[in-house]
């Protein structure tokens, strides 16, 4: 079930509003026209035709609106209303939900003084020793429609901002679950994973340990070495079938994901790096060479940790130049141009590339594990740089 959304007027909803809006009141300005007063409808349309743009423009619009209706006090007065003067609240209304933060209160201001001119004006009928007591009525009447429709609008547009930091949270909220949900599946890969190595190691020692006996004793008996035989070859069977099963729960169909990476995987980092905006210069093999297996997983992680710390150190402007290549020994340099030399290194890498940083440890133990070499410290002309040689 779908959570209830807070009803609103979409785009085209607002358009059709606003239209209607302006040309219905344009409509009954022209009834001015209509009886023989020409100049309050000129009037009463200069003030309703900016209310098109009161949403885009809230601040412009209530501007341009309070200026034509304080020339209508000059030119025409206040004695007989016209249609125009509904624009007013209008525009105070919108620059309430849809102005900037000070113009908020600057329009209350002005629209308290328009009201305020506005008895003064509608007094004018009044004696003069009396004026002053008569405006009181009819500025109150016009500051209440007034003021409560600004009051709308900055209610209305409070409601909007609420509504827009909830819609942010349920968004972050739906980010950080399906972060949680692919985290869980990297551990279960990483548990399957576990799995298969515990099944095919179990299943390769007994074969082994099966075949030393069958050779031993096939001189003496050869029916316990066909026995023996039959035993390795329904343990290789049984190990291949739980090694399918668990290959078929590793196996998905949008990444196409191995339970452990190889060298020609490589590209696949780079592609998650572009994607996250790094700028990357790759020199890759055009062909990659079948290489042992442990060996890619060791250079496939050297280049993983080398990007990772670019991302977390060298600055979001930094140019990268990522380059493999295979012949004796796979050799890996990875150089950043960013900030990470100068702030001290990547990291916990120190300037010095002693390497403290578990990035740095985890990487020259797997080289080291190959019998391979690894440097990593300030490049020439800033950045940093890692370098690896795995030989084969």
């Amino acid at each position: 079930m779908e959570p209830l959304q807070p009803w609103t007027l979409g785009p085209r909803g607002r358009r059709w509003f606003d239209a209607l809006l302006v040309l219905s009141l344009s409509g009954l300005a022209l009834f001015h026209w209509a009886v023989g007063e020409p100049l309050n409808a000129v009037v009463s349309l200069s003030q309703i035709l900016p209310l098109w743009w009161r949403r885009t423009h809230a601040s412009l619009v209530f501007g341009v609106v309070a200026t034509l209706s304080a020339a209508q006090v000059l030119v025409l007065g206040l004695h007989d209303p016209i249609i125009g003067q509904v624009a007013f609240p209008i525009a105070a209304y919108s620059v309430g939900r849809w102005g900037g933060r000070w113009a908020r209160p600057v329009s209350l201001v002005v629209t308290l003084c328009a009201c305020l001119v506005a008895g003064w004006a509608w007094s004018s009928w009044a004696v003069p020793d009396e004026r002053l007591s008569s405006m009181v009525a009819p500025a109150l009447s016009c500051a209440g429609m007034a003021v409560s429709a600004w009051a709308l609008g900055v209610a209305g547009g409070q409601r909007d901002r609420f509504v827009r930091s909830l819609v942010d949270r349920a968004e972050q909220a739906r980010a950080m679950a399906e972060r949680d949900v692919a985290l869980a599946a990297q551990d279960e890969r990483a548990r399957i994973a576990r799995e298969m190595h515990d099944v095919v190691a179990h299943g390769l020692s007994v074969i082994v340990v099966q075949a030393d006996g069958a050779r031993y004793a096939a001189a003496q008996d050869p029916a316990v070495a066909v026995r023996t035989l039959g035993t390795i070859a329904d343990t290789g069977r049984a190990s291949l079938t739980e090694m399918r099963r668990l290959l078929g729960l590793l196996r998905t169909e949008e990444s196409g994901v191995r339970p452990q990476p190889r060298l020609d995987d490589v590209p696949h980092l780079v592609e998650e790096a572009e994607a996250a905006g790094m700028t990357i210069e790759v020199s890759l093999p055009q062909e990659w060479p079948l290489v042992p297996d442990g060996v890619g997983l060791a250079a496939y992680r050297v280049v993983q940790e080398a990007l990772t710390n670019v991302r977390k150190h060298a600055g979001p402007q930094a140019r990268v130049t990522l380059g493999v290549t295979v012949d004796d020994a796979v050799r890996i340099r990875v150089t950043d141009d960013g900030r990470g030399a100068a702030g001290g290194g990547h990291g916990a890498h120190g300037s010095t590339g002693a390497g403290t940083g578990h990035g740095l440890v985890g990487m020259r133990e797997r080289v080291a594990v190959h019998d391979g070499s690894m440097s990593a410290g300030p490049a020439v002309g800033g950045g940093w740089t890692v370098s690896a040689r795995i030989p084969l």
